[in-house]
């Protein structure tokens, strides 16, 4: 725990930064009914029954010094769909990073490994010696700032009806776009000696 919260305690560094990582499923839902358009004095109207189109997954990173965050959607979540995400972040987001620190939880794919299951050896590595990871504890996945980020999302962009990958890509795009563009930060206000204060039970 308090390895995660030393680095949220460390000043922004461009060449060093720090990246919360996270992901979350998504429905993809479409109407039977065509929705009732807003008329003065009542909201637009949707009907309960909906159609399924299947699930998608997504990848959110943030760096919350920054304001400055991205989010990938895939048809899954499995070791090379995360490989690609660090790949993406060493060659796309943060090329000329010294190293890239990122927290992130415990799922079984959250491993080096998964790089070197989806790349050739050298380029595992090329792409790792990039990454620092700063995992969470077990039962302390509430600790990593993409969750906040991911909370967000989801009362502002997904509680709409999706019914496909396009139409999910167009609206976290758009989500994504306007929060850079404005931005905007979390404001992260619990630290080691609150830690240490509220959770003594967890100490020695």
């Amino acid at each position: 725990m308090e390895d995660v919260l030393d680095l949220y305690a460390t000043p922004y560094d461009p060449l060093r930064p720090q990246v919360c990582f996270d992901e979350r499923p998504v429905q993809l839902l479409g109407e039977v009914y065509e929705p009732l358009p807003a008329q003065p004095g009542q909201v637009r109207r949707i009907d309960y029954e909906y159609t399924r189109h299947g699930t998608a997954n997504l990848f959110v990173m943030c760096q919350p010094l920054a304001g400055w965050r991205e989010v990938q959607v895939t048809d899954r979540r499995c070791k090379s769909d995360f490989a690609y995400c660090m790949k993406d972040l060493v060659d796309v987001h943060f090329p000329e990073a010294l190293i890239i620190r990122i927290v992130l939880d415990n799922l079984n794919i959250h491993t080096p490994g998964a790089l070197y299951e989806t790349f050739e050896p050298e380029e595992a590595r090329r792409i790792l010696r990039k990454l620092e990871f700063h995992y969470t504890p077990k039962h302390g996945s509430w600790l990593n700032m993409a969750e906040i980020e991911i909370s967000v999302l989801s009362r502002q962009c997904l509680k709409q009806r999706l019914d496909s990958m396009v139409r999910l890509v167009e609206v976290t795009h758009a989500w994504t776009a306007k929060r850079n563009d404005q931005k905007a930060m979390i404001n992260w206000c619990f630290d080691v000696a609150k830690a240490r204060t509220k959770l003594a039970r967890l100490y020695p």
